[in-house]
């Protein structure tokens, strides 16, 4: 019982923004690994609003996504598989053997890169 309280703990005080886009390979991955680990996150898009694209290029100090913050860290340019390897490896997460829900080190096909560009306006 103490390691769920505090797991509890540390999921309820982790602070994370995510900069992502909305249809894309990189970010379905880190959202599922954020899911698949129940934690909560601010899902911020930098394709339709030009304001949180530049915010994440000051932070990052490079214009590639996914981007990630975690507790005032800054992953930039990392795939799913990453973020969950990097809360793996600070113990703010636990393994465990939940399916992600999407694959979680993939960028779109060629057919979900020709549908974004016909739907999306893009500031870059």
């Amino acid at each position: 019982m103490v390691d769920i309280i505090s797991d509890f703990q540390t999921y309820s005080t982790m602070t994370i923004k995510a900069y992502l886009k909305p249809q894309c390979g990189w970010s379905h991955g880190v959202r599922a690994v954020l899911g698949k680990h129940g934690l909560p996150y601010e899902d911020i898009d930098i394709i339709n609003n030009r304001s949180n694209y530049a915010e994440m290029v000051q932070k990052s100090g490079q214009p590639l996504s996914p981007c990630v913050e975690i507790d005032g860290v800054m992953l930039a340019d990392i795939s799913g598989e990453e973020v969950e390897s990097y809360l793996l490896t600070n113990d703010l997460v636990k393994a465990n053997d939940a399916p992600a829900g999407a694959a979680t080190n993939a960028g779109c096909s060629n057919e979900e890169h020709e549908k974004m560009a016909a739907k999306t306006l893009r500031f870059f």
